[in-house]
């Protein structure tokens, strides 16, 4: 019997396909965000830049340098104050003592006397005088024991306040010795960072930088004999008046120098300048004061002492030590600060020139007062 069905109609097998587009849109649409959200390369900065983030890294590092001068003063001064009050509570702890064991002689003493009433007493004496002797006696045990135990509240008293005062010393001391670590660890590093950008430049690139620090000493220097020439021609001019004076006014004493000339320091300003300059060759390290190595506010510091003044031992306290003196005005020995928060100072030399101990990886060397931004000027002595 023949089969009434309809035939089937094959069906196409059509999944593969659609799998492989989805698997393909997915991919292309991860690519797509992977590249949306992929954060671009940072560009590497130009030697400009590096120069740049370099010198800012060492003027940070200079100015740590001050925080750590400062902390160290402050530290060692503290210590030793220390040391002072904990010598005096010691000295006061044994006076507390010996007044304690004068009040236990008193205490032992009227212990073995039973403490009688004085009636009593009298009344046991064996005499009436033998009485009245020993009743005066008592008396002036009593003033001597009342003044024995004046004498320990005293005591106790100057004790208790020396141990406070110590404790509170002791406790700046922390704080000092907290600051000088934390200076020590920001110095450490600010120079780390700067050591690190330029270890990571070509030799081409080391090249590039190196120019461009040519080319800026150059600058300075042209500066420096813009300012030598300024200087002298204010100093004849205040010569040939002083000069036409004296010609005007019959004397013939002859001129002598300007005040204000670069050829005439004074004494002490002479003597400042003769040790920098002594010292030229040496390496700079941050915190030295001498006599193998020195830090800028170091090496001033040791300048005016070999003439005689004692300087404080960072850039913020030297600035104000002495007379505030023009730039057009400045004289041998004289010192120069720079930047905005002052954490650089050189020796003034003459000519636009001074001696500085510049940062680390350099030694004392003479250099253009124009080198760096000038903050001001100040004549110690």
């Amino acid at each position: 019997m023949a089969s009434h069905r309809k035939p089937r109609t094959p069906m196409r097998v059509t999944s593969p396909a659609v799998g492989f587009t989805t698997v393909a849109l997915a991919s292309v649409t991860l690519l797509s965000t992977q590249s949306a959200t992929a954060a671009p390369s940072a560009p590497k900065p130009s030697i400009e830049e590096v120069r740049k983030k370099v010198d800012d890294l060492y003027r940070q590092a200079g100015s740590a340098t001050q925080e750590y001068n400062r902390a160290k003063d402050s530290t060692a001064e503290q210590q030793d104050k220390v040391d002072a009050l904990l010598e005096e509570a010691a000295q006061r702890a044994e006076k507390v003592n010996e007044a304690r064991r004068a009040l236990g002689n008193y205490a032992a003493a009227q212990y073995r006397t039973g403490g009688l009433a004085s009636s009593m007493t009298f009344f046991l004496a064996d005499d009436p005088q033998s009485y009245f002797d020993q009743d005066q006696l008592m008396k002036r045990r009593s003033g001597q024991q009342e003044k024995a135990v004046s004498d320990f509240r005293t005591q106790q008293l100057a004790a208790a306040e020396k141990r406070t005062e110590a404790t509170k010393s002791l406790e700046a001391l922390t704080e000092s010795q907290e600051d000088l670590r934390t200076s020590k660890q920001t110095v450490q590093d600010k120079l780390a960072e700067a050591r690190t950008l330029l270890s990571k430049l070509t030799a081409e690139e080391k090249a590039r930088l190196a120019e461009l620090e040519r080319k800026k000493e150059a600058e300075a220097k042209k500066k420096a004999e813009k300012l030598a020439a300024e200087q002298a021609a204010a100093a004849k001019a205040e010569a040939d008046k002083a000069a036409a004076d004296a010609a005007a006014a019959g004397s013939d004493a002859a001129p002598g120098t300007s005040a204000g000339s670069t050829t005439s320091a004074s004494t002490k300003g002479a003597q400042a300048l003769a040790f920098a300059e002594s010292q030229i060759g040496k390496p700079y390290v941050w915190g030295a004061t001498g006599p193998a190595s020195y830090d800028c506010s170091g090496l001033t510091q040791a300048a005016w002492r070999e003439a005689g003044v004692d300087l404080p031992r960072t850039t913020w306290d030297q600035v104000n030590v002495g007379t505030r003196v023009a730039t057009a005005d400045l004289q041998p020995g004289d010192l120069i600060f720079f930047y905005d928060d002052i954490s650089h100072v050189g020796v003034y030399k003459g000519d636009g020139m001074m001696v500085h101990a510049p940062k680390p990886g350099a030694y004392v060397r003479e250099e253009s007062i124009y080198y760096m931004p000038i903050y001001g000027s100040v004549r110690p002595g």
